[in-house]
C-alpha cells in the first residue's frame, strides 16, 4: 500500500487512525434546549466509525456559549455522562472520536439560549447577518462587549471543557476557531475594537487564543491531543479582515511549536453558507501551501472534496487527513462506499436541523463495516 493513501492509516495527536478520511464538524440540532446531547447520537457517530476519525458537531464550553437551538454543551455532569455514551459507542465499533468545542460569541440569540442570556463579544459590534431561532430567522443583534472577568472565564471554561472532553473518553478535541465565532472575532479587526491587552495590534487580537491554548495546557499537561480549526477568508456569520491572510499567518506562527495534534482548515473554496464557490468566482489563495510551509504538524483539508481530489490533496502531501461533511450525513458507510466505488446517497437537506431519527440515523448502509486497518 502507497505509504500516503487515502485508506491508509495515519498517525494524529498520537493516535493511529485506520485511514486519512475523515468525518466533519456539522450541526445536526438534535441535543434538547437545555444542551443535552440526544440519546440518539451514540448510534450516529458509531454508524460512521469507519471513518478515521470522527468529529463531532460543535460543543457549547457554557451556558454563554449556546446561541443556536438545540445544540449540544459539555458545561454539566448530565451532559458530560451524555458525551460518554457516545464516546463508548464509536470506540466499541472500532473508531476513534473527537470533540469540537465552540462558544458562538456574537453570533448568538437569546431565544436560543437556555438561561436567556444576552450576547456577549470582543466588542459593541454586529454582524450583518441572520440566524435561526425556534421563532425563526432573525437579525443578530448587538453583543455586549466582554469584560476582562468575562474574558478570563470564558477561557478557563475553554480549558475546562477541553479537560472534561478527554474525561468523557473523547481521542481528540479541536477548538473551533473558525466561521466567525468567538475565537475569530477576536481575531478580526472588524469585529475586535478593543484597546485593552486583547485588542488593538495584530499581535494584541492574538491573546486570546494564545491565552485558552496555554490555559488548557496548564489542565491537560500539553497539547498534544488538541487541534483548531481554521476558515482563513470564510465570510462565515457575517466575519470580515482587513487582512484576512495576516491574520491567517498570525495564527500559523502563533500555533507552530506548540505541539498541537493537527490543524484543520476550511479552504476558501467553501463560502459563508457552506456550498462551493464557484470557479474563478474569487482569487483564493493557496491555503494549504501556505500552512504547509509555516506550520510542521497534521493538516486537515475540507473543501467539499470528492475521492480523486482527497487521493491527490493525500498523494502531493498537501494534506495528511481529508475530511468530508454533507455526504457523511446520508453515508454512514463513506468510507467502504469511496473505497469501492459504490455512488453516494443523496442527502435529503429538509432534515438536516430537524428533530429525531428521520434523516439522521436511518440512513442505510450498503456495504458492511470492515473490520481490519485497511478500511
Amino acid at each position: 500500500m502507497n505509504e500516503r493513501d487515502l485508506f491508509g492509516p495515519v498517525t494524529i495527536g498520537g493516535i493511529e487512525l485506520k485511514n486519512r478520511i475523515a468525518m466533519a464538524p456539522m450541526t445536526r440540532s438534535r441535543a434538547d434546549f437545555e444542551g443535552n446531547v440526544s440519546p440518539l447520537a451514540a448510534e450516529y457517530y458509531a454508524q460512521r466509525a469507519s471513518a478515521g476519525l470522527v468529529i463531532t458537531e460543535a460543543i457549547g464550553i457554557n451556558p454563554q456559549a449556546h446561541g443556536y437551538p438545540f445544540t449540544p454543551g459539555i458545561w454539566s455532569a448530565e451532559q458530560r455522562a451524555a458525551w460518554r455514551a457516545v464516546t463508548d459507542a464509536v470506540h466499541a465499533a472500532g473508531g476513534h472520536i473527537c470533540a469540537q468545542l465552540w462558544h458562538v460569541g456574537r453570533v448568538f440569540s437569546k431565544r436560543n439560549n437556555p438561561l436567556g442570556l444576552d450576547a456577549l463579544g470582543p466588542s459593541a459590534v454586529a454582524p450583518a447577518f441572520k440566524i435561526f431561532t425556534k421563532s425563526g430567522v432573525e437579525d443578530i443583534g448587538t453583543p455586549r462587549p466582554m469584560t476582562a472577568e468575562d474574558i478570563a472565564q470564558t477561557i478557563e471554561d475553554f480549558a475546562t471543557a477541553a479537560l472534561a472532553a478527554l474525561e468523557a473518553g473523547f481521542d481528540l478535541v479541536e477548538l473551533h476557531c473558525a466561521n466567525g465565532y468567538i475565537i475569530e472575532q477576536f481575531l478580526s479587526d472588524e469585529a475586535n475594537q478593543r484597546t485593552d491587552a486583547y485588542g488593538g495590534s495584530r499581535q494584541a487580537r492574538l491573546k486570546f487564543l494564545s491565552d485558552i491554548l496555554d490555559a488548557i495546557r496548564a489542565k491537560a499537561g500539553d497539547l498534544s491531543r488538541i487541534g483548531i480549526r481554521l476558515s482563513p477568508s470564510g465570510d462565515f456569520n457575517g466575519i470580515r479582515h482587513s487582512d484576512p491572510m495576516g491574520a491567517f499567518r498570525d495564527v500559523l506562527g502563533l500555533i507552530e511549536n506548540q505541539g498541537l495534534a493537527y490543524l484543520h482548515i476550511i479552504e476558501p473554496s467553501i463560502s459563508g453558507d457552506g456550498s462551493r464557490r464557484v470557479a474563478g468566482e474569487s482569487e483564493a489563495p493557496d491555503v494549504l501551501a501556505i500552512a504547509r510551509a509555516a506550520f510542521s504538524g497534521p493538516i486537515i483539508a475540507c473543501a467539499d472534496y470528492d475521492r480523486a481530489r482527497a487521493e491527490d490533496a493525500i498523494r502531493t502531501d498537501r494534506a495528511d487527513m481529508v475530511a468530508f461533511g454533507r455526504p457523511y450525513i446520508s453515508n454512514p458507510d463513506l468510507v467502504e462506499r469511496l473505497k469501492a466505488g459504490i455512488a453516494l446517497a443523496e442527502y435529503d437537506r429538509s432534515t438536516f436541523y430537524t428533530r429525531g431519527a428521520k434523516g439522521y440515523v436511518d440512513y442505510p448502509r450498503l456495504l458492511p463495516a470492515e473490520e481490519d486497518a485497511n478500511t
